[in-house]
């Protein structure tokens, strides 16, 4: 199994039977875009190639993924219900016919199975839904914009609601194992940029976390590993030059 990031909250998948994707988003410089293409390079377009999306903020949404169609095979888009597309609208984007028919749209707490994966999902606590995947023997976690998402500002009440909302989709999953876990790290929420990510870690067993969401700024990983709080799984999170071009 090899895990290649893209951008943003994108990553790529390598396994001996499939590759995966996970919210394509090619950057407003078209990093993205370049990094995809040089990781595309390297799998064989005829294996099983399942991409995911999690939900239609354009930040982990691109209609670009309806166009490799052309060059993988057996391709399935995994869309979470948001994502659902007008047949005009589809028109509009240019989707090819043949993407249409191998979407398969996902609402909250559903279970998908092929012969070959089985696909969860959790409800997201901002729009759509996080994935939980199994597949090759393996267990496979992306929250999509599933995370604890407290501001400066915000009320008690909203506080206390998003606190409550979050930590019951972790309760899901609470004690379960993932080989890989990709976890959103905000620096925009300053001083608690770490929480939704140090309550998941606490609360399943992951063996590798890789942060993501973070706007480009790298330097939050460093700053969570210098966290007494992390000092129980720093070891299991992703090296900062991983994510190096």
């Amino acid at each position: 199994m090899e895990v290649f990031y893209i951008y943003h909250s994108c990553f790529v998948i390598k396994l001996c039977s499939m590759n995966l994707v996970f919210d394509y988003y090619e950057g407003e410089d078209g990093k993205g875009k370049q990094r995809a293409e040089q990781v595309f390079a390297q799998l064989n377009c005829d294996l099983p190639f399942y991409v995911f999306v999690s939900h239609k903020h354009r930040d982990h949404f691109s209609h670009e993924i309806f166009k490799w169609i052309i060059r993988f095979h057996n391709i399935q888009f995994f869309l979470a219900k948001d994502c659902k597309m007008s047949q005009n609208y589809r028109r509009k984007i240019g989707m090819p016919i043949e993407a249409e028919k191998c979407i398969l749209y996902m609402g909250k707490n559903q279970t998908y199975e092929l012969k070959n994966i089985r696909v969860q999902t959790l409800t997201s606590t901002d729009e759509g839904v996080a994935f939980f995947i199994e597949c090759e023997g393996k267990s496979i976690y992306h929250a999509g914009d599933l995370n604890w998402w407290t501001w400066k500002g915000e009320t008690k009440e909203e506080f206390l609601e998003m606190k409550k909302r979050f930590q019951g989709e972790i309760q899901k999953i609470k004690g379960k194992y993932f080989d890989l876990a990709f976890l959103p790290l905000d620096p925009r929420q300053e001083e608690k940029f770490y929480w939704g990510f140090d309550y998941f870690m606490r609360n399943t067993n992951t063996k590798l976390a890789y942060p993501m969401h973070f706007w480009g700024e790298l330097e939050v990983i460093e700053r969570i590993k210098n966290l007494d709080c992390a000092k129980e799984y720093w070891d299991k999170i992703a090296k900062t030059e991983w994510y190096q071009e």
